[in-house]
C-alpha cells in the first residue's frame, strides 16, 4: 500500500491518529490491504508522513485493539489474518457483486470478536431490534434542524439524558450545559488538553494504567510522571513526593485500569485536597463503573468535588458498542464557556442520528434495562473464564479479585515473561495482552489481561483456555 494515500490532513478532519485509523480501515475494506499483509513500521511511516512517532503508534495501537492489526514482535505489524475468516475482509470485486443484495434484518451488525479481546461489550447480547427500530424512527422523523450543522458540544437531548443519568446513577449534580459529547474517550482528553493544558505540562498517570490514555497525552505534548498503584489505588503520597508541581492527574478511581482495584476514600480525599491546593485538574475516567457485581456502586470522585477541579469522562463504547465512537465529558460550571470556545473549533462528535438514537435509547428506559441485564450476564461470564483458568493452570496463575469490570487480570506466580506469553497467544489469534505493556516502570511481576464478555458458556471458556495453554506450551512451568 502506498503510504502517501494515508497522509492525513491537518485541517478540521478530526485528530490525526483517527484519520490514519480511518484510512487503514478503508484500505482493508477496499482490498488495497489484504489479511497477512505487512504494514510499515511506526518509525518509517512517521518519517514518510512527517508525523510524530507517538501519533502513528497511537493509531497502530488503536487498530490492534480493534482486531485489524496483529503484532509479531521483531517481524513487524500485519493486517490480521483473522479478518478473512471472520468475514471482516472482502475483495472489492466481491463487494461489487453483493452491492445490490440487502442483508436480512436479523443479521448481526458486528463481526465475531477476537477471543479474549479487551474493551468490548457482549455483542451477542446487544438489543439489535430495539436499536434498529429507534434508529429507523429517528431517520424517518429527521427534522430540517437536525440536517444542519451540528452543535459542536453535542446533541442537546443526549446531553440532557446523560446529565439525568449521572445524577441518578453516579451522584453527579450537573446541568446539560456542563456535558460535552465527544468522539470517544480520546476526544474528551483532546478537549481537556486544548482547553486547560499546554504542551509540556506535567501530570500524574497510574502505573500500570490505561495505555491509550498515556499514549494520547504523550502525543499531545504532555509530560507524564508514572505513579504506582497498590491495593488502595493510585498512591497519592508518592505522587506528592515525586511530582509535587504537576498540573493534572488522570485516574480511574472506581475500577482501576487494568488492576481493577478501587481508589480508597482517604486517597480520594487526599487527591482532591492536593489538586485544590495546586489549582490543578483531575480527569476522572469512569470507563466501566456501570459493571459492578458485588456491593453497592461506588460514588464517582466528581460527586465529592466541591472546588470545581474534577473533569468527569464516560463512554458508550463499553456499554453499547465501540462503533458509536461516542463519549462524554462533564466540566466544572465555571469552565463551561472556555470549553464551548474550544469545542467550536473542533469537528464535534459526529452524526446527529447516532446521538439521537442513544438519547432515545436512554430516555425510553432501554439503557437502564440493558445495564441491569449486562451486570448479571457479565458476572456469569466472568465466572466461566475464572473457573476454566483455575482448572487449567492451577497455582501458576492467580486471577486478581475484583468487584466489577469487563476483563480479568491473571497474575503470573513465577517470573515468566508476560510479553513473550502474550505474543505466543496473539500468534494463535488470541487477543491476550501483557500487563507489562501497560506499565511504564518494569516490575518483576507479570500478568495477562483477558476480556471475558463474549465468552458465552462454560464450554467456550474451556476451549479458549486450552488454546491459551497450547499457545504457551513451550513454557511448561505454567502448566500442571
Amino acid at each position: 500500500m502506498n503510504s502517501p494515500s494515508l497522509k492525513p490532513r491537518r485541517e478540521r478532519d478530526g485528530p490525526i491518529y483517527l484519520q490514519l485509523c480511518r484510512r487503514y480501515r478503508d484500505a482493508i475494506a477496499n482490498g488495497k490491504l489484504r489479511p497477512g499483509d505487512r504494514v510499515p513500521s511506526v518509525r518509517s511511516l512517521a518519517s514518510e508522513l512527517n508525523l510524530a512517532r507517538g501519533t502513528v503508534e497511537l493509531a497502530y495501537q488503536t487498530l490492534i485493539s480493534e482486531g485489524y492489526f496483529l503484532t509479531r514482535g521483531p517481524a513487524g505489524t500485519f493486517v490480521s489474518p483473522r479478518l478473512e475468516s471472520l468475514g471482516g475482509y472482502r475483495h472489492t470485486s466481491a463487494i461489487r457483486r453483493s452491492a445490490t443484495k440487502v442483508a436480512p434484518a436479523s443479521q448481526p451488525l458486528f463481526a465475531e470478536p477476537l477471543p479474549f479481546q479487551l474493551g468490548l461489550p457482549a455483542l451477542d447480547a446487544f438489543p439489535y431490534k430495539t436499536w434498529a427500530r429507534l434508529a429507523g424512527r429517528g431517520l424517518r422523523t429527521l427534522s430540517s434542524a437536525a440536517m444542519g450543522y451540528p452543535d459542536p458540544t453535542g446533541y442537546e437531548p443526549l446531553r440532557r439524558a446523560i446529565a439525568t443519568y449521572l445524577g441518578i446513577s453516579r451522584g453527579i449534580e450537573c446541568s446539560y450545559e456542563e456535558v460535552f459529547v465527544t468522539i470517544g474517550y480520546r476526544g474528551a482528553l483532546d478537549l481537556v488538553c486544548r482547553t486547560l493544558l499546554q504542551a509540556g505540562d506535567l501530570g500524574w498517570h497510574e502505573d500500570p494504567g490505561y495505555i491509550f490514555a498515556r499514549q494520547f497525552l504523550e502525543s499531545a505534548g504532555m509530560r507524564l510522571a508514572p505513579m504506582p498503584v497498590d491495593e488502595e489505588g493510585l498512591n497519592v503520597d508518592i505522587g506528592q513526593r515525586r511530582a509535587p508541581h504537576a498540573r493534572f492527574v488522570v485516574v480511574t478511581p472506581t475500577h482501576q485500569s487494568p488492576t481493577g482495584v478501587a481508589l480508597s476514600l482517604p486517597r480520594r480525599l487526599a487527591l482532591l485536597e492536593w489538586v485544590r491546593q495546586r489549582k490543578g485538574w483531575i480527569v476522572e475516567d469512569d470507563y466501566d463503573s456501570e459493571f459492578r457485581y458485588h456491593g453497592p456502586p461506588l460514588p464517582a470522585l466528581k460527586s465529592l468535588d466541591r472546588d470545581g477541579r474534577v473533569l468527569y469522562t464516560g463512554t458508550f463504547s463499553k456499554v453499547l458498542f465501540p462503533g458509536l465512537r461516542l463519549a462524554y465529558l462533564v466540566v466544572p460550571k465555571p469552565q463551561v464557556g472556555r470549553f464551548i470556545a474550544t469545542a467550536s473549533h473542533l469537528p464535534g462528535p459526529g452524526s446527529i442520528l447516532a446521538q439521537a438514537t442513544v438519547a432515545d435509547f436512554m430516555e425510553q428506559g432501554h439503557f437502564a434495562r440493558h445495564l441491569r441485564k449486562m451486570r448479571l450476564l457479565y458476572a456469569t461470564r466472568r465466572g466461566h473464564l475464572v473457573d476454566a483458568l483455575t482448572q487449567a493452570f492451577g497455582s501458576h496463575l492467580q486471577v486478581q479479585p475484583q468487584a466489577g469490570g469487563i476483563h480479568v487480570l491473571a497474575n503470573l506466580n513465577d517470573r515468566r515473561d508476560d510479553k513473550a506469553l502474550a505474543y505466543a497467544a496473539q500468534s494463535r489469534g488470541l487477543a491476550v495482552q501483557a500487563l507489562s505493556d501497560w506499565q511504564t516502570r518494569r516490575t518483576s511481576h507479570g500478568g495477562l489481561l483477558m476480556g471475558f464478555t463474549n465468552i458465552r458458556e462454560p464450554g467456550m471458556a474451556r476451549t479458549l483456555t486450552r488454546q491459551l495453554m497450547n499457545a504457551t506450551e513451550t513454557d511448561r512451568t505454567l502448566r500442571r
